[in-house]
Protein backbone atom coordinates (compact mmCIF):
# COMPACT_ATOMS: atom_id res chain seq x y z
CA UNK A 1 0.00 0.00 0.00
CA UNK A 2 1.32 3.44 -0.82
CA UNK A 3 -0.04 5.00 2.37
CA UNK A 4 0.68 3.58 5.85
CA UNK A 5 -1.95 1.04 6.91
CA UNK A 6 -3.99 1.77 10.02
CA UNK A 7 -3.99 -1.26 12.31
CA UNK A 8 -5.95 -1.80 15.53
CA UNK A 9 -4.45 -4.20 18.08
CA UNK A 10 -6.52 -5.52 20.97
CA UNK A 11 -5.02 -7.29 23.99
CA UNK A 12 -5.56 -7.09 27.74
CA UNK A 13 -1.80 -7.53 28.38
CA UNK A 14 0.09 -4.19 28.13
CA UNK A 15 3.33 -5.96 27.25
CA UNK A 16 1.73 -7.73 24.27
CA UNK A 17 0.28 -4.42 23.08
CA UNK A 18 3.67 -2.73 23.34
CA UNK A 19 5.47 -5.57 21.52
CA UNK A 20 3.01 -5.74 18.64
CA UNK A 21 2.91 -1.96 18.33
CA UNK A 22 6.72 -1.79 18.10
CA UNK A 23 6.87 -4.47 15.39
CA UNK A 24 4.13 -2.83 13.35
CA UNK A 25 5.59 0.65 13.68
CA UNK A 26 8.90 -0.66 12.37
CA UNK A 27 7.02 -1.99 9.34
CA UNK A 28 5.77 1.57 8.70
CA UNK A 29 2.17 1.13 9.83
CA UNK A 30 0.01 3.47 11.90
CA UNK A 31 -1.08 1.64 15.05
CA UNK A 32 -3.84 2.24 17.58
CA UNK A 33 -4.53 -0.06 20.50
CA UNK A 34 -7.25 -1.06 22.94
CA UNK A 35 -6.94 -3.04 26.17
CA UNK A 36 -10.27 -4.83 25.70
CA UNK A 37 -12.75 -5.68 22.98
CA UNK A 38 -15.50 -3.37 24.24
CA UNK A 39 -13.23 -0.35 23.90
CA UNK A 40 -11.96 -1.62 20.55
CA UNK A 41 -15.49 -1.75 19.13
CA UNK A 42 -15.89 1.94 19.95
CA UNK A 43 -12.67 2.70 18.06
CA UNK A 44 -13.53 0.68 14.96
CA UNK A 45 -14.56 2.49 11.78
CA UNK A 46 -13.98 2.35 8.01
CA UNK A 47 -10.49 3.84 8.38
CA UNK A 48 -9.14 0.67 10.04
CA UNK A 49 -7.33 -1.58 7.57
CA UNK A 50 -6.59 -4.54 9.85
CA UNK A 51 -7.35 -5.84 13.35
CA UNK A 52 -5.04 -7.99 15.45
CA UNK A 53 -6.95 -9.41 18.40
CA UNK A 54 -6.15 -11.60 21.36
CA UNK A 55 -8.61 -14.42 22.05
CA UNK A 56 -8.72 -14.75 25.83
CA UNK A 57 -9.85 -11.35 27.17
CA UNK A 58 -12.17 -10.21 30.00
CA UNK A 59 -15.65 -8.73 29.35
CA UNK A 60 -15.73 -9.93 25.72
CA UNK A 61 -13.50 -12.65 24.29
CA UNK A 62 -11.96 -12.60 20.83
CA UNK A 63 -14.62 -14.84 19.30
CA UNK A 64 -17.48 -12.56 20.27
CA UNK A 65 -15.39 -9.52 19.29
CA UNK A 66 -14.97 -10.86 15.74
CA UNK A 67 -18.67 -11.73 15.51
CA UNK A 68 -19.48 -8.14 16.51
CA UNK A 69 -17.16 -6.83 13.77
CA UNK A 70 -18.90 -8.99 11.17
CA UNK A 71 -22.38 -7.92 12.28
CA UNK A 72 -21.60 -4.25 11.63
CA UNK A 73 -22.03 -3.25 7.96
CA UNK A 74 -19.39 -0.54 8.36
CA UNK A 75 -16.70 -2.91 9.66
CA UNK A 76 -17.70 -6.33 8.37
CA UNK A 77 -15.05 -6.40 5.62
CA UNK A 78 -12.07 -5.52 7.85
CA UNK A 79 -9.66 -8.50 8.00
CA UNK A 80 -8.91 -9.92 11.45
CA UNK A 81 -5.84 -11.84 12.59
CA UNK A 82 -6.27 -13.73 15.87
CA UNK A 83 -3.14 -13.56 18.05
CA UNK A 84 -3.47 -16.61 20.25
CA UNK A 85 -1.87 -19.31 22.33
CA UNK A 86 -4.71 -21.64 21.35
CA UNK A 87 -3.51 -24.62 19.38
CA UNK A 88 -6.50 -26.96 19.55
CA UNK A 89 -8.24 -27.56 16.22
CA UNK A 90 -11.67 -26.87 17.72
CA UNK A 91 -10.53 -23.46 18.97
CA UNK A 92 -9.28 -22.49 15.52
CA UNK A 93 -12.52 -23.71 13.95
CA UNK A 94 -14.45 -21.51 16.39
CA UNK A 95 -12.35 -18.54 15.31
CA UNK A 96 -13.00 -19.26 11.63
CA UNK A 97 -16.71 -19.67 12.39
CA UNK A 98 -16.71 -16.30 14.14
CA UNK A 99 -15.13 -14.69 11.06
CA UNK A 100 -11.37 -14.56 11.68
CA UNK A 101 -9.20 -14.45 8.55
CA UNK A 102 -5.90 -15.72 9.90
CA UNK A 103 -3.98 -16.72 13.04
CA UNK A 104 -0.61 -16.01 14.54
CA UNK A 105 0.72 -17.82 17.58
CA UNK A 106 2.19 -16.26 20.73
CA UNK A 107 4.99 -15.54 21.28
CA UNK A 108 4.89 -13.55 18.06
CA UNK A 109 7.68 -14.00 15.56
CA UNK A 110 8.50 -10.68 13.82
CA UNK A 111 9.01 -12.24 10.36
CA UNK A 112 5.81 -14.29 10.56
CA UNK A 113 3.95 -11.20 11.73
CA UNK A 114 5.25 -9.23 8.75
CA UNK A 115 4.22 -11.96 6.30
CA UNK A 116 0.73 -12.45 7.71
CA UNK A 117 0.05 -8.73 8.13
CA UNK A 118 1.25 -8.08 4.56
CA UNK A 119 -1.02 -10.82 3.25
CA UNK A 120 -4.08 -9.45 5.05
CA UNK A 121 -3.37 -5.86 3.95
CA UNK A 122 -3.15 -6.99 0.34
CA UNK A 123 -6.51 -8.74 0.85
CA UNK A 124 -7.96 -5.53 2.29
CA UNK A 125 -6.57 -3.49 -0.62
CA UNK A 126 -8.27 -5.85 -3.10
CA UNK A 127 -11.54 -5.66 -1.16
CA UNK A 128 -11.36 -1.87 -1.12
CA UNK A 129 -10.69 -1.85 -4.87
CA UNK A 130 -13.73 -4.06 -5.48
CA UNK A 131 -15.91 -1.89 -3.23
CA UNK A 132 -14.73 1.25 -5.03
CA UNK A 133 -15.49 -0.38 -8.36
CA UNK A 134 -18.97 -1.43 -7.14
CA UNK A 135 -19.61 2.09 -5.85
CA UNK A 136 -18.49 3.66 -9.13
CA UNK A 137 -20.53 1.13 -11.08
CA UNK A 138 -23.62 1.84 -8.96
CA UNK A 139 -23.12 5.57 -9.49
CA UNK A 140 -22.73 5.04 -13.23
CA UNK A 141 -25.86 2.84 -13.34
CA UNK A 142 -27.80 5.43 -11.35
CA UNK A 143 -26.58 8.20 -13.66
CA UNK A 144 -27.50 6.21 -16.77
CA UNK A 145 -30.86 5.33 -15.23
CA UNK A 146 -31.55 9.01 -14.56
CA UNK A 147 -30.52 9.86 -18.12
CA UNK A 148 -32.83 7.13 -19.46
CA UNK A 149 -35.70 8.36 -17.32
CA UNK A 150 -35.11 11.89 -18.60
CA UNK A 151 -34.98 10.66 -22.20
CA UNK A 152 -38.23 8.73 -21.73
CA UNK A 153 -39.80 11.78 -20.08
CA UNK A 154 -38.74 13.92 -23.03
CA UNK A 155 -40.06 11.31 -25.46
CA UNK A 156 -43.36 11.22 -23.60
CA UNK A 157 -43.47 15.02 -23.64
CA UNK A 158 -42.75 14.97 -27.36
CA UNK A 159 -45.68 12.59 -27.92
CA UNK A 160 -47.92 14.80 -25.82
CA UNK A 161 -46.77 17.93 -27.68
CA UNK A 162 -47.59 16.20 -30.96
CA UNK A 163 -51.09 15.53 -29.67
CA UNK A 164 -51.54 19.16 -28.66
CA UNK A 165 -50.36 20.37 -32.08
CA UNK A 166 -52.62 17.92 -33.91
CA UNK A 167 -55.61 18.97 -31.83
CA UNK A 168 -54.72 22.63 -32.39
CA UNK A 169 -54.65 22.01 -36.16
CA UNK A 170 -58.23 20.76 -36.04
CA UNK A 171 -59.30 23.66 -33.83
CA UNK A 172 -57.82 26.11 -36.32
CA UNK A 173 -60.57 25.21 -38.77
CA UNK A 174 -63.35 24.76 -36.23
CA UNK A 175 -64.87 27.34 -33.93
CA UNK A 176 -64.35 25.04 -31.00
CA UNK A 177 -61.75 26.43 -28.62
CA UNK A 178 -58.74 25.10 -26.76
CA UNK A 179 -60.90 25.28 -23.66
CA UNK A 180 -63.20 22.68 -25.23
CA UNK A 181 -60.27 20.31 -25.57
CA UNK A 182 -59.25 20.89 -21.94
CA UNK A 183 -62.79 20.41 -20.66
CA UNK A 184 -63.55 17.35 -22.71
CA UNK A 185 -60.27 15.55 -21.91
CA UNK A 186 -60.59 16.27 -18.19
CA UNK A 187 -64.21 15.13 -18.19
CA UNK A 188 -62.98 11.86 -19.72
CA UNK A 189 -60.36 11.47 -16.99
CA UNK A 190 -62.91 12.03 -14.20
CA UNK A 191 -65.28 9.46 -15.69
CA UNK A 192 -62.45 6.98 -16.19
CA UNK A 193 -61.43 7.34 -12.54
CA UNK A 194 -65.04 6.80 -11.50
CA UNK A 195 -65.13 3.59 -13.53
CA UNK A 196 -62.08 2.30 -11.65
CA UNK A 197 -59.50 2.53 -14.43
CA UNK A 198 -55.92 2.57 -13.17
CA UNK A 199 -53.74 5.69 -13.21
CA UNK A 200 -51.96 4.78 -16.46
CA UNK A 201 -55.26 4.21 -18.26
CA UNK A 202 -56.68 7.48 -16.95
CA UNK A 203 -53.54 9.33 -18.07
CA UNK A 204 -53.72 7.70 -21.50
CA UNK A 205 -57.34 8.79 -21.92
CA UNK A 206 -56.60 12.31 -20.65
CA UNK A 207 -53.77 12.81 -23.15
CA UNK A 208 -55.38 11.03 -26.13
CA UNK A 209 -58.95 12.34 -26.04
CA UNK A 210 -58.01 15.83 -27.36
CA UNK A 211 -57.55 14.16 -30.77
CA UNK A 212 -61.19 13.01 -30.95
CA UNK A 213 -62.15 15.53 -33.65
CA UNK A 214 -58.83 15.67 -35.50
CA UNK A 215 -60.59 14.43 -38.65
CA UNK A 216 -62.48 17.72 -38.93
CA UNK A 217 -59.33 19.07 -40.54
CA UNK A 218 -60.47 17.21 -43.66
CA UNK A 219 -64.03 18.59 -43.67
CA UNK A 220 -64.72 21.52 -46.04
CA UNK A 221 -65.23 24.83 -44.27
CA UNK A 222 -68.65 25.46 -45.80
CA UNK A 223 -69.87 22.33 -44.04
CA UNK A 224 -67.84 22.53 -40.85
CA UNK A 225 -68.73 26.17 -40.20
CA UNK A 226 -72.26 26.17 -41.56
CA UNK A 227 -74.47 28.14 -39.15
CA UNK A 228 -77.60 26.18 -39.93
CA UNK A 229 -78.60 22.54 -40.06
CA UNK A 230 -76.66 20.33 -42.48
CA UNK A 231 -78.54 18.75 -45.36
CA UNK A 232 -78.31 14.92 -45.76
CA UNK A 233 -75.37 15.05 -48.16
CA UNK A 234 -73.46 17.49 -45.98
CA UNK A 235 -74.17 15.35 -42.94
CA UNK A 236 -72.70 12.28 -44.66
CA UNK A 237 -69.55 14.28 -45.38
CA UNK A 238 -69.41 15.57 -41.79
CA UNK A 239 -69.62 12.03 -40.44
CA UNK A 240 -66.45 11.09 -42.29
CA UNK A 241 -64.38 13.14 -39.82
CA UNK A 242 -64.29 10.03 -37.60
CA UNK A 243 -62.63 7.92 -40.29
CA UNK A 244 -60.36 10.74 -41.42
CA UNK A 245 -59.10 11.20 -37.87
CA UNK A 246 -58.53 7.47 -37.41
CA UNK A 247 -56.67 7.27 -40.74
CA UNK A 248 -54.39 10.19 -39.83
CA UNK A 249 -53.56 8.67 -36.43
CA UNK A 250 -53.69 4.99 -37.34
CA UNK A 251 -50.05 4.67 -38.42
CA UNK A 252 -48.63 5.91 -35.12
CA UNK A 253 -46.36 3.89 -32.85
CA UNK A 254 -47.24 5.83 -29.70
CA UNK A 255 -49.80 4.51 -27.21
CA UNK A 256 -51.25 8.02 -27.05
CA UNK A 257 -51.64 8.31 -30.82
CA UNK A 258 -53.06 4.80 -31.13
CA UNK A 259 -55.61 5.52 -28.43
CA UNK A 260 -56.38 8.80 -30.18
CA UNK A 261 -57.15 6.84 -33.35
CA UNK A 262 -59.60 4.59 -31.48
CA UNK A 263 -61.33 7.57 -29.90
CA UNK A 264 -61.49 9.52 -33.17
CA UNK A 265 -63.13 6.56 -34.90
CA UNK A 266 -65.73 5.54 -32.32
CA UNK A 267 -66.70 8.54 -30.16
CA UNK A 268 -69.89 8.96 -32.22
CA UNK A 269 -70.97 5.32 -31.91
CA UNK A 270 -74.12 4.84 -29.80
CA UNK A 271 -74.99 2.21 -27.22
CA UNK A 272 -78.03 1.08 -29.22
CA UNK A 273 -76.09 0.72 -32.49
CA UNK A 274 -77.50 3.78 -34.26
CA UNK A 275 -74.25 5.76 -34.24
CA UNK A 276 -71.53 6.11 -36.85
CA UNK A 277 -69.34 5.26 -38.69
CA UNK A 278 -69.66 1.49 -38.02
CA UNK A 279 -72.97 1.15 -36.16
CA UNK A 280 -71.31 -0.61 -33.23
CA UNK A 281 -73.45 -1.26 -30.16
CA UNK A 282 -73.02 -2.03 -26.47
CA UNK A 283 -69.64 -3.24 -25.32
CA UNK A 284 -68.49 -3.71 -28.91
CA UNK A 285 -67.79 0.01 -28.72
CA UNK A 286 -64.36 0.50 -27.09
CA UNK A 287 -64.69 1.86 -23.54
CA UNK A 288 -62.66 4.96 -24.45
CA UNK A 289 -65.21 5.77 -27.13
CA UNK A 290 -68.12 5.29 -24.73
CA UNK A 291 -66.49 7.58 -22.17
CA UNK A 292 -65.67 10.26 -24.75
CA UNK A 293 -69.23 10.14 -26.12
CA UNK A 294 -70.63 11.29 -22.77
CA UNK A 295 -67.92 13.90 -22.23
CA UNK A 296 -68.13 15.31 -25.76
CA UNK A 297 -71.92 15.56 -25.83
CA UNK A 298 -72.06 17.33 -22.47
CA UNK A 299 -69.51 19.89 -23.61
CA UNK A 300 -71.19 20.34 -26.99
CA UNK A 301 -74.57 20.97 -25.35
CA UNK A 302 -73.22 23.45 -22.81
CA UNK A 303 -71.07 25.34 -25.35
CA UNK A 304 -71.81 27.72 -28.20
CA UNK A 305 -71.52 26.25 -31.69
CA UNK A 306 -71.98 27.78 -35.19
CA UNK A 307 -75.43 26.21 -35.33
CA UNK A 308 -76.60 26.85 -31.71
CA UNK A 309 -76.21 28.86 -28.53
CA UNK A 310 -74.96 27.22 -25.35
CA UNK A 311 -77.63 25.37 -23.37
CA UNK A 312 -77.83 25.59 -19.60
CA UNK A 313 -76.45 22.74 -17.52
CA UNK A 314 -79.97 21.81 -16.47
CA UNK A 315 -81.28 21.65 -20.05
CA UNK A 316 -78.21 19.76 -21.19
CA UNK A 317 -78.60 17.16 -18.44
CA UNK A 318 -82.26 16.74 -19.36
CA UNK A 319 -81.37 16.05 -22.98
CA UNK A 320 -78.62 13.61 -21.97
CA UNK A 321 -80.94 11.73 -19.59
CA UNK A 322 -83.04 10.74 -22.58
CA UNK A 323 -79.95 9.16 -24.14
CA UNK A 324 -79.14 6.84 -21.25
CA UNK A 325 -79.21 3.30 -22.61
CA UNK A 326 -79.69 4.47 -26.19
CA UNK A 327 -76.94 6.97 -26.98
CA UNK A 328 -74.87 6.41 -23.84
CA UNK A 329 -73.55 3.36 -21.99
CA UNK A 330 -75.72 3.43 -18.81
CA UNK A 331 -72.74 2.63 -16.55
CA UNK A 332 -70.64 5.44 -18.03
CA UNK A 333 -73.53 7.89 -17.90
CA UNK A 334 -74.25 7.02 -14.25
CA UNK A 335 -70.62 7.65 -13.27
CA UNK A 336 -70.78 10.98 -15.12
CA UNK A 337 -73.79 12.00 -12.99
CA UNK A 338 -72.15 10.71 -9.81
CA UNK A 339 -69.05 12.84 -10.49
CA UNK A 340 -71.03 15.84 -11.74
CA UNK A 341 -69.58 18.21 -9.12
CA UNK A 342 -66.09 17.52 -10.46
CA UNK A 343 -67.34 17.89 -14.03
CA UNK A 344 -68.84 21.29 -13.27
CA UNK A 345 -65.65 22.41 -11.49
CA UNK A 346 -63.69 21.58 -14.65
CA UNK A 347 -66.26 23.44 -16.77
CA UNK A 348 -65.78 26.50 -14.59
CA UNK A 349 -61.98 26.21 -14.62
CA UNK A 350 -61.73 25.98 -18.41
CA UNK A 351 -64.51 28.34 -19.44
CA UNK A 352 -64.39 29.92 -22.91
Amino acid sequence: MSDPAKILIVDDEPYNLLLLKRHLNLMGHEVISAENAVLALEMLDRTIDLVLSDVMMPEMDGFEFVRAIRRNAETQNIPVIMVTTLSEKNDRLRAVEAGANDFITKPVDALELQVRVGSMLRLKAKQDEILRFESELNQMVEQRTQELRLALKRMKKSHQDTIVYLAAAAEYKDEETGAHIQRMSNYCAVIAQGLGLDDDEVELLLKSSPMHDLGKIGIPDHILLKPGKLDPDEWEIMKTHTEIGAEILGAGDSDYVNMGAIIALCHHEKWDGTGYPSGLSGEDIPLAGRICAVADVFDALTSKRPYKEAFSVEKSLGIMAEGRGTHFDPAVYDVFLKRLDEILAIRSQYSD
